[in-house]
């Protein structure tokens, strides 16, 4: 539980310096881990960008002061990192609805300080693996594609239809390294990720040490350690749930934090309509 411990404690240094400036890095040493991992981590925990999260408090604080005290609210600005009026009455607006003239006497949002609980629903088993890889290339097909949590992406879904039989067998003649066949990746996400927001790089293709064709997409994949999480159950469910579970139980129980590298998704068959449809989450680590 020091992963949470830690998490909570790096919350409480935010909450310390609302009104300086916040590194990320420094933010990140209170939680004893990458600056990667505390990001994305947090992101998933809290449903925020941490940026957003930030922002979120010291406009908070920012109006109790506006409606409590007889400060300026230039000052009041200047305090909380805004170095104009005019941006702080359209934070302050985009917030709670109202400029900062008319909050006194008017109801605010309040977002108040987070902290992070470990909960485990029923003490389900993950089965998961620790896999050392060499360094390997994902060649394929790659699109820029939209966030989505819930139920089939359509953009996705779309680059599978396009993949005609001569490219299927092509990729999989590729394919020469773990995990074997045609799979998918992601990378590259958008800092909004965990408010369903933004977008993330999709590539599908195989795992490969061999050179990428002049007309195919290449993403090279340095040597990572990887934890593979199997999903057995109806698809998409069965998988969206185990990552929420990954981050949210995971993670902070685990002696591993996230690295830098590519999420991948490996199906065993096309047949996603079966309700023992079998997958395989591969998430770069490091050992904390």
């Amino acid at each position: 539980m020091d992963s949470l411990k830690n998490m909570n404690d790096a919350l409480r240094y935010i909450e310390e310096n609302l009104t300086e400036e916040i590194r990320l890095r420094d933010v990140a040493k209170r939680a004893y881990c990458s600056e990667h991992h505390f990001k994305r981590m947090f992101s998933f925990l809290a449903g925020i960008p941490l940026s957003e999260y930030i922002r979120r408090r010291r406009l908070t604080l920012a109006a109790l002061e506006v409606q409590n005290s007889e400060a300026k609210i230039i000052d009041i600005a200047m305090k909380y990192g805004y170095s104009s009026p005019d941006s702080f009455t359209r934070a302050f607006q985009k917030i709670h609805g109202i400029t900062p003239s008319q909050a006194k006497g008017h109801s605010i949002k309040a977002f108040p300080p987070m902290t992070f609980q470990l909960s485990i629903r029923g003490g389900n088993e993950m089965n998961v693996r620790i896999v050392e890889k060499a360094p390997f290339s994902i060649v394929g097909i790659m699109k820029r594609v939209p966030i989505i949590f819930n139920g089939v992406n359509p953009e996705i879904a779309a680059m599978w239809q396009s993949l005609d039989e001569g490219m299927i067998k092509q990729l999989k003649g590729m394919s020469n390294v773990e995990p074997r066949g045609l799979i998918s990746a992601s990378v590259q996400f958008s800092d909004e990720r965990m408010e369903e927001k933004g977008e993330l790089d999709h590539y599908i293709g195989a795992a490969t040490t061999e050179e990428c064709p002049s007309d195919l997409s290449k993403l090279e994949v340095p040597k990572l350690t990887w934890a593979v999480f199997e999903a057995v159950g109806p698809f998409p469910e069965t998988l969206q749930q185990l990552w929420g579970r990954i981050y949210a139980e995971w993670f902070p129980s685990s002696s591993y934090e996230l690295a830098e590298g590519p999420e991948i998704l490996w199906n065993e068959s096309k047949d996603v309509g079966s309700d023992m449809f079998r997958s395989e989450i591969w998430i770069p680590v490091r050992k904390k």
